[in-house]
């Protein structure tokens, strides 16, 4: 047997529903590999209900989610501010990587944007046990604010992510990025570093995206409306993600609803708050249906006529990938998702960007009422990147 080690980081869910995509389509090419997995809350959750082998160290991660929940101001998490904090701490994690690699013998390691294990291999790439596969899906830190020392610490975050890139050979094996190679910004990582886009196409290979599902099995609304238990009234499907950061967005929400159901009488909508937000603690209006953590959330929201998210970008991939209506708050002060994401969904079209900080619920119940049920016309995307990257990590082993 092939024993692979699948290291899941950063926030949210969206990264374990990639990662899994990727564990269960290796397993169909190739039959020898067994997979053991490090995920920290609620990530190891979503492993264990998945049936994998979730290794008892995990236990000991850093709880990025709770670091971000702690930097966030309401709606507004400023990335950078975050990265500072988790930073500190990114040494637990790469000493419970060691622990986990010390009395097994593993084949193969898999970092999804494991950048504190990908720091310490070039640091001292003697402490990479076995080849390294890194995983990223956006190339480079951008400031949000004119804020100097702001600024200062992105040229800072940026000149550490780009330099050394000749050497990468001798701390990691492979990197993929989940995406197109447009997906990266034709720019530089700032002044006299180098280009992003030519830095992605060295060092990674483009595996296109990666759904967590088959979206051709979930084209047909109305049978997975049916199987779902859900009514013929329109439906507007309000999610947040894996972390408590949008309490605020699914209060919003719930005030636009009252006012888009008097012009669509039997409108229903249904609040899902994900595994950390607890759902008495949003204050909405009666008739709003308020659920907690649901698995396999995208069969929810293929039943829908529209859904409202935040902007990260596994989701909003989903919906692409679903062609379904949908309108998207990012988190502000989060790069990725206020330029990386964004841009991409403008790219194929899809969705529309709005911001919490000016948003009113009649504005918001005015697009619910303009967009639900709407036909869509975005384009199509590659969604084999699960497929591709499998194909990629077999010839590897």
């Amino acid at each position: 047997m092939k024993n692979i080690l699948f290291m899941s980081g950063s926030i949210g869910l969206g990264h374990i529903t990639r990662d899994l995509a990727i564990a269960r389509e290796l397993r169909r090419q190739r039959a020898d590999v067994r997979i053991s997995w490090l995920a920290a809350p609620p990530a190891d959750e979503v492993v264990i209900e998945a049936g994998e082998r979730l290794c008892p160290e995990a236990g000991e991660l850093v709880d990025e989610n709770a670091i971000a929940e702690s930097r966030a101001e309401g709606f507004n998490l400023n990335l950078i501010k975050y990265a500072a904090a988790a930073k500190g701490q990114w040494s637990r994690n790469v000493e419970v990587l060691e622990r986990a690699t010390r009395d097994r013998e593993f084949d193969l390691i898999i970092g999804d944007e494991t950048y504190e294990v990908i720091l310490a291999f070039r640091k001292d790439p003697s402490r990479k046990p076995c080849p390294f596969v890194m995983i990223y899906d956006f190339v480079g830190f951008e400031a949000m604010s004119r804020n100097p020392l702001e600024r200062l610490g992105v040229y800072l975050w940026n000149m550490k992510w780009a330099k050394g890139y000749k050497r990468t050979h001798e701390y990691v094996d492979m990197s993929l990025f989940v995406g197109e190679e447009r997906d990266v910004p034709d720019e530089r990582f700032g002044f006299l570093l180098p280009n992003r886009r030519d830095w992605a196409k060295t060092q990674c290979k483009f595996v296109g995206y990666i759904p967590p599902f088959d979206p051709e099995q979930s084209t047909d609304t109305e049978k997975v409306r049916s199987r779902l238990g859900y009514g013929s009234s329109p439906t507007v499907t309000c999610a947040i993600g894996g972390t408590a950061i949008g309490k605020e967005l699914l209060e919003l929400c719930g005030r636009a609803f009252p006012i888009a159901k008097e012009r669509i009488d039997d409108l229903r909508m249904v609040l899902v708050c994900g595994p950390r937000l607890a759902e008495e603690s949003l204050d909405v209006p009666e008739g709003v249906e308020v659920r907690g953590y649901v698995p396999r959330l995208h069969e929810h929201l293929a039943a829908s006529d529209l859904a409202i998210v935040q902007g990260g970008g596994t989701v909003t991939l989903e919906l692409t990938a679903l062609r379904r209506p949908f309108i998207f708050f990012p988190i502000e002060g989060h790069y990725e998702q206020e330029v990386h994401v964004a841009n991409r969904l403008a790219r194929h079209e899809a969705g529309i960007k709005m911001m919490q900080s000016q948003t009113h619920p009649s504005l918001l119940a005015d697009e619910i009422v303009r967009n639900i049920g709407k036909q869509v016309s975005f384009p199509p995307i590659p969604v084999d990147g699960a497929r591709v990257a499998a194909k990629l990590i077999a010839d590897l082993l």
